[in-house]
């Protein structure tokens, strides 16, 4: 039931003067004063606050279960990042403010650039990207005025089918012709294919590492080497770092520009739309081409500085996603380097853990180790009638948020795939319970569709009419059409 549903005329969760607090805000914000307020709920504050509480026991997140969504590193968000995010300190300084009175703000970030270039082997850093999405196009923004100064020719850009799925668009939006390079059969970039595409005019090939099934590409070295030899650049996708930080560096793997999604690996707030961050790091001969303004040291004082001739100019207003910034500075420091690593290891253990106890049910797609995440497959229980679409709706009724379902779209030999990504943050505990559950649910294919094909049961709303449900979305209690 939606708060308008509540609504009473006439009823109201406080009351005061409205006369004196109007003349107030005319005078302020003459422009912006409402003619008056039409066509909201009026309820009493205990209805208001009984609302929104019901509503939050309904939510799922990961502070109320596990949620084992492949390629989305759900982890948990340490409750100290939002104290000190929220610091006054913090949240009551203004971009506009002068530089003088902003030090702190400036200090912060510096030293996140510093950490950032040291985890990843990059050289300088600009912190204004908004997603990852936004991240890789600042990134190939760089590429593109990179390439239009010393070799135009190099219109087009290489994606392996393995990439994150957001890198063609980006790279066409920055103004380039996206080519695919397949995958081999152990999940890796076809180096044959690779070797055939990479021509003069090719600017770049982006990789995502480890890929989206979760696997280290096992050729890295040989495809820094054969790009660079022929005049192109890397770019490294950070979507899937959190089985890197600490351990390796894009740097030293020969990646020219990266992008971080703090709101992954460095765990801040993920989900809901954003705020996100996505921090774009490059080698030295590309750093004047970063976004201004960067923020830089001199004199023992921060500043911005903006003399940068061929940037690409500004992708975000300000400094960034200032909070969402600071809680990942804060992960880097209480983390630290050994910190990092051991998260890094933890999250390649539980993934391992995870395929080797749900193999004989759910077979891998690549039967090698892998990284941070796994993809496996719930082919064959079509001949009990039942989809993965059914075991992911079974699984609600055993407490948790089924993973990510019919992606990725490859490889061509696996079908119904789902992906789980466990991340460091979840207990042997946790995972033995989840898996057990995918187990029964297993057996209950076999010997009772039924309870799979209607699930789930337990929830606040049970199996629904998805295609409808889609287009036509219920909002109201006063029309239920389509539900069931």
């Amino acid at each position: 039931m939606t708060l308008y549903d509540k609504s009473v005329a006439g009823r109201c969760a406080f009351s005061f003067s409205f006369e004196e607090d109007e003349a107030r805000a005319e005078s302020c914000i003459p422009d912006y004063a409402r003619a008056g307020v039409k066509s909201l709920p009026e309820v009493s504050e205990l209805d208001l606050v009984r609302h929104f509480t019901n509503l939050a026991t309904v939510n799922y997140g990961v502070d109320t279960g596990f949620y084992p969504l492949g390629s989305c590193t759900m982890k948990y968000n340490p409750k100290i990042n939002e104290r000190l995010a929220a610091d006054p300190r913090l949240t009551m300084r203004h971009p506009l403010d002068d530089v003088s009175e902003n030090q702190g703000v400036l200090q912060m970030e510096y030293e996140l650039k510093e950490s950032l270039e040291e985890i990843t082997g990059m050289d300088d850093f600009t912190l204004q990207p908004a997603c990852g999405a936004h991240g890789e196009l600042t990134g190939m923004l760089i590429i593109h005025a990179y390439m239009r100064d010393h070799d135009p020719r190099r219109t087009r850009v290489l994606i392996p089918d393995s990439a994150h799925g957001t890198n063609p668009a980006s790279a066409s939006m920055a103004g380039f012709q996206v080519v695919t390079v397949p995958s081999d059969e152990r999940g890796g970039v076809d180096m044959e294919a690779l070797d055939h595409l990479m021509d003069d005019t090719v600017a770049a090939i982006m990789l995502t590492n480890p890929n989206t099934v979760g696997l280290f590409d096992e050729n890295i070295t040989r495809i820094s080497e054969l790009v660079h030899a022929r005049g192109g650049l890397l770019y490294y996708d950070g979507a899937n770092l959190n089985a890197l930080m600490g351990l390796i560096r894009p740097g030293d793997l020969g990646f020219d520009v990266v992008h971080l999604n703090l709101h992954k690996t460095f765990s801040t707030p993920h989900g809901g739309g954003g705020p996100g961050a996505a921090p774009v790091g490059v080698k030295q001969f590309l750093a004047e081409y970063l976004p201004v303004p960067i923020v830089v040291q001199r004199d023992g004082q921060y500043a911005l500085d903006s003399d940068r001739p061929r940037s690409i100019g500004r992708m975000s207003a300000f400094y960034g996603n200032t909070g969402v910034l600071a809680r990942a500075f804060v992960y880097i420091r209480m983390m630290g380097r050994d910190g990092l690593a051991a998260a890094s290891r933890a999250a390649v253990i539980n993934a391992n853990y995870v395929k080797k106890l749900l193999a004989p049910y759910y077979p891998p797609a690549y039967d090698r180790p892998v990284m941070h995440e796994t993809v496996l497959s719930a082919k064959g229980y079509d001949k009990y009638g039942v989809s993965l679409l059914d075991i992911a709706k079974r699984l609600m009724d055993y407490g948790y948020h089924p993973p990510t379902i019919y992606f990725p779209h490859f490889p061509p030999h696996a079908e119904e795939v789902m992906m789980i990504e466990p991340t460091e943050s979840e207990s042997r505990e946790t995972l033995d319970a989840f898996c057990d559950a995918l187990i029964r649910i297993s057996k209950e294919a076999q010997e009772q569709p039924d309870l799979l094909l209607s699930a789930p049961h337990n929830t606040v709303v049970t199996r629904v009419n998805e295609t409808y449900a889609a287009r036509h979305l219920v909002t109201s209690q006063r029309d239920k059409k389509g539900i069931g």
